[in-house]
């Protein structure tokens, strides 16, 4: 019988240790097929710090969510064996050698038969996951959900931080780049070309206004029909969502995404390979009743869900 997350009628919610969803917690992803992880850090960011105590909250807050979907159906812990495996060990004071600890760390964790579920941390912590999810599957397609593009070529001269990633990630060939979908963009910009180069590069570009007042239902079904052939990955930052919804964010942009899109969304794209996600940029700080992280944690459930195996009942 694979782990179940501990019941809310056996084990008062606000008690037990704090692992996702209550789930056990293991000190390898040895027999696991998902693997939750948790980087706590912000020395990437360019604004707001607090995306350090992300991973604690988002935790804190799956206390509340319960194994079966009553939308959809899905019973992810039916079928698949779930654990925490605790958080990366990174260097609070240099951001580089973050990186290379979080590159390493799953470079070890990849030699498992698992899929990496993790919640961060500011945005800089995708690009050394991606480095080591394509070491083991190759490039893959990509679905971001974001404010932001994060294609900045430097931040203060740094060529690593949370708003270069995915520059970093297409030079690298870490990702196939017509298999791109950066969704939820908005905000102001630089100038006129912001949008230029990763379109130039094959990326599709949805911008937050495209879909105002409208169901992401259709654009997740587009995105899955036109997805090539090859694994995918998914990047959910939280500021893809209006701030009026989810406040505790460290780089905030007016009309964003609703709960309903980003639910559409997500549970648009099951039946895709995907072999990784991760849930990005919750700053507790900003939001004292972490309605951010209650949300950020749902969110984790519903990419969950549409994990490769899962059955729906």
């Amino acid at each position: 019988m694979p782990n179940q997350p501990v019941s809310g009628n056996d084990l008062a919610r606000f008690a037990g240790q704090g692992t996702f969803m209550r789930l056990p917690k293991v000190e390898n992803a040895e027999g696991l097929d998902v693997a939750f992880v948790g980087i706590p850090m912000d020395h990437g960011s360019s604004w707001r710090s607090g995306t350090r105590f992300g991973p604690a909250q988002v935790r804190n807050e799956s206390s509340m969510i319960r194994p079966y979907a009553v939308q959809t159906g899905a019973a992810p812990f039916d079928a698949l064996q779930c654990a925490d495996i605790g958080d990366v060990a990174i260097n609070t004071f240099n951001l580089r050698d973050s990186i290379r600890i979080i590159t390493e760390y799953y470079d070890t964790l990849l030699k498992h038969d698992v899929i990496p579920m993790t919640i961060g941390g500011d945005h800089t912590i995708t690009l050394p996951i991606l480095r080591a999810i394509a070491k083991k599957h190759g490039p893959v397609g990509l679905v971001h959900v974001d404010a932001h593009a994060d294609v900045n070529d430097e931040m203060f001269g740094e060529r690593e931080c949370h708003g270069t990633v995915f520059r970093r990630a297409y030079e690298e060939g870490l990702l196939r780049p017509t298999d791109v979908y950066q969704i939820g963009l908005r905000g102001t910009g630089y100038t006129a070309e912001d949008f230029d180069e990763p379109r130039e590069w094959g990326f599709n570009l949805t911008l937050a206004q495209e879909v105002w007042h409208k169901s992401t239902a259709p654009l997740a079904a587009q995105i899955k029909n036109n997805m090539g052939a090859g694994p995918v990955y998914i990047t959910y930052d939280i500021d893809s969502l209006d701030p009026s919804i989810a406040p505790g964010t460290g780089t905030p942009e007016i009309g964003g995404l609703t709960t309903p899109q980003a639910l559409e969304l997500i549970r648009g794209l099951r039946g895709l390979p995907i072999v990784g996600c991760d849930l990005v940029e919750v700053a507790p700080p900003y939001d004292t009743s972490g309605n951010t992280a209650l949300t950020a944690a749902n969110i984790m459930f519903e990419m969950l869900s549409v994990l490769p195996g899962v059955p729906y009942r």
